[in-house]
């Protein structure tokens, strides 16, 4: 084959995805490219770290200075002490500590009845799959095109006064819990996940005698632990700052939580003291998640689940 012919060849062959970009691979050996490139990874890392966290930290020192150098100098490390007393003023005069309490009861609450509603859903859906679960699966699709806000009048109105119950839900944490719980979107995706899983292991369970609650509760649930946990990350992550909901619902201030609560005593706080509130209303669920990312993310190992 002629010099030509191979030519003509290597301009017929499809390129390969990778082959052509910004910078070849000839350039970046070059220690001038490689230099700026590093620069320009570091100076992205160092403004995303900023934009990230600087927020956060900048929250943190204003929780612990003094209000006269908040004001006057907001930039300054600490030019008169460090103040540790806000945190304690916050927790205990500001009385903190019960709106947190309070925060974490309507946050589990809201998170069980949203696992319940999810799981149990997407179970019909997805594993027993009825002869209505379409229409069903459309139906729940349908209602995440409703903007939320348009459902606040008949939402409180049912709250207001229940069917069946006779008396209403108001100033309960109830009013709060059943309806987080008509998530369509935990539905959807825990569903859609579910799906996913092996067949084969569902029909072997049948075979050895499992029933519906049983291939539910030991089959299913141990398997869908990544989507659990990242539902369970949503659920709590959008209960914990929940501001309109809590506040139409709840009128009474010792059952508030802190989204309802800060807002409302930010006038007669001082507000050294005020930041060191925003401050543990902040830090303590980045800890907690922190702390049990692993329990959230982990996913079930699914070798050795079929018997080959």
């Amino acid at each position: 084959m002629s010099i030509v012919s191979t030519l003509r060849h290597r301009r017929r062959d499809p390129l390969v995805p990778g082959d052509r970009a910004a910078i070849s691979p000839l350039e970046r050996r070059r220690p001038s490219v490689r230099a700026v490139l590093a620069l320009i990874n570091v100076g992205l890392f160092v403004v995303l770290a900023l934009a990230c966290f600087g927020p956060l930290f900048l929250l943190l020192k204003f929780s612990i200075t003094p209000t006269q150098d908040i004001l006057r100098t907001p930039m300054a490390l600490f030019p008169n002490g460090v103040r540790w007393e806000n945190l304690a003023h916050a927790w205990n005069d500001v009385q903190i500590n019960r709106y947190f309490l309070n925060t974490v009861v309507i946050a589990a609450g809201s998170w069980f009845f949203q696992m319940l509603v999810g799981t149990t859903g997407g179970y019909v859906l997805s594993v027993l799959r009825p002869k209505y679960a379409p229409i069903l699966n459309a139906l729940v699709i349908s209602t995440l095109f409703v903007p939320a806000v348009v459902l606040l009048v008949p939402l409180y109105l049912t709250v207001l006064n229940p069917p069946l119950l006779g008396h209403s839900l108001l100033n309960t944490y109830w009013a709060v819990w059943l309806p987080s719980a008509a998530s369509a979107f935990n539905v959807v995706i825990i569903s859609r996940f579910f799906d996913s899983l092996p067949r084969e292991i569902f029909e072997a369970a049948r075979v050895d005698g499992a029933g519906p609650f049983r291939l539910f509760w030991s089959i299913v649930l141990p398997m869908s632990k990544p989507i659990l946990g990242v539902a369970s990350v949503f659920a709590i992550i959008a209960s914990w700052k929940d501001f309109l909901w809590p506040l139409l619902v709840l009128k009474q201030p010792a059952i508030q939580p802190l989204s309802v609560r800060l807002p409302a005593i930010q006038a007669q706080t001082d507000l050294g003291v005020f930041l060191a509130a925003l401050a543990i209303s902040t830090l303590v669920p980045v800890l907690l998640f922190l702390v049990f990312q692993r329990s959230f993310l982990h996913g079930a190992g699914m070798s050795g689940a079929v018997k080959g």
